[in-house]
């Protein structure tokens, strides 16, 4: 009798679902974080992993409505966060200090984000399997 081989990604039973989280503190032009972290977040969404997004610092500005980037000869991508809910990652929060200290309110986010104090950050955090920082 030949015994089948099974392939690691032919397991079966249900697939391991990882928590991760991912901040985001730089703002969204003159370093690569912004878009990387981006594009990092819909690849990890797509494989169906539990993905959260945190905005802390100069962060929040990736979220901000209204950016121009034509003086900085830089395509403006913050459109594309709108995809992250066709990625089913709905779990968008933003740091309340971070936000309030840059003059911002949630109006001013070009999708809908939860609003977290500091005590609610670290909760957060501290229950995520993976943690990344851009």
């Amino acid at each position: 009798m030949t015994e089948a081989v099974t392939e690691p990604w032919e397991e079966d039973g249900p697939s391991v679902v990882k928590k991760f989280i991912y901040i985001n503190r730089k703002a969204p032009y003159g370093t690569i974080y912004a878009l990387e972290s981006l594009e990092v977040v819909l690849i990890t969404a797509a494989f169906d992993q539990d993905v959260s997004l945190l905005f802390i610092d100069d962060g929040v500005y990736q979220l901000k409505k209204g950016q121009d980037t034509k003086g900085i000869g830089m395509k403006n991508f913050s459109p594309t966060y709108r995809a992250l809910d066709g990625y089913d990652v709905e779990k968008v929060y933003v740091d309340k200090e971070s936000m309030e200290l840059r003059g911002l309110n949630e109006d001013a986010f070009i999708i809908p984000v939860e609003v977290l104090d500091a005590t609610q950050v670290g909760d957060l955090i501290r229950r995520q399997d993976v943690i990344l920082t851009f």
